[in-house]
């Protein structure tokens, strides 16, 4: 009997001495996995930190180089429109209605004009040009004299002075498109050579009358004052009483100088 008290007791003691030692045990198995997960769930946030910052440093590398483009394009093109003066000298052709009973006829002209800009899109224009061509004329028509070649094939010429606004609605280092409306006097000269019979009956008689021009013109630029232009155009005029609606184009070399 004593010696199992004896038993008894000694269990009583180990049995603690046991559960806290597993208890110990477990704790520590447990424990070491927490701190790698946190060290993993940390070490994720510091890796994607360097790709995030390279992604933002290239965005800023191609703004960068996308500024500095745009500030040389917008200096090339203030070099070039930003001068005070245009002149431009050039020919052009013209299909023109001689009178109201012929048919059209090709004129080959001269134009020259000026320009003043008041900023680098808006000026005003002076221009200059005359016109020159040999309608056909029926012998029905005219009735000249047998072999007088001068009346049915004679030469007539006008001659124009115009004035108005010019436009560059867009405008780029190499190239410029612009639209041009002018209006002014016109001369026209078809009786010259006819041998002194007048008009023929069909030509209009020489006079003035008014004329005006609507233009779109395209440039090229060679360097920043000189460029190369072709203007498709529309230039009516009002001889004889009537309206001549004609078209046509101008091309020339264009010079620029004097700065704003």
């Amino acid at each position: 009997m004593q010696s199992f008290r004896c038993l008894f007791l000694l269990l009583a003691l180990v049995l603690p001495a046991l559960c806290a030692i597993q208890a110990e045990s477990l704790s520590s198995s447990r424990n070491p996995a927490t701190p790698a997960a946190s060290q993993e769930t940390t070490s994720q946030p510091q890796a994607q930190q360097p790709a995030a910052t390279q992604s933002q440093g290239q965005v800023s590398v191609q703004a960068r180089i996308k500024a500095r483009r745009e500030a040389r394009r917008v200096t090339a093109i203030h070099e070039i429109y930003d001068h005070l003066y245009e002149g431009y000298i050039g020919g052009g052709y013209l299909r023109f209605t001689p009178g109201a009973t012929l048919q059209r006829v090709n004129e080959y002209d001269w134009n020259g004009g000026f320009t003043r800009y008041f900023s680098e899109r808006l000026g005003v224009t002076v221009d200059g040009r005359g016109y020159y061509g040999t309608p056909f004329i029926e012998p029905q028509q005219g009735n000249p004299p047998a072999g007088s070649v001068g009346q049915t094939k004679p030469t007539i010429s006008q001659y124009a002075a115009l004035i108005g606004p010019t436009y560059r609605f867009y405008l780029q280092p190499r190239f410029s498109i612009s639209g041009r409306v002018m209006g002014g006097y016109a001369r026209g000269n078809f009786t010259g050579d006819t041998n002194g019979l007048g008009t023929l009956g069909v030509l209009y008689p020489d006079g003035s009358t008014y004329a005006a021009s609507a233009s779109i013109a395209g440039e090229y630029n060679l360097s920043p004052s000189i460029g190369v232009r072709v203007a498709p155009e529309y230039f009516l005029t009002g001889f004889g009483s009537t309206l001549q609606n004609n078209l046509g184009f101008t091309a020339g070399i264009v010079w620029r100088f004097g700065k704003q």
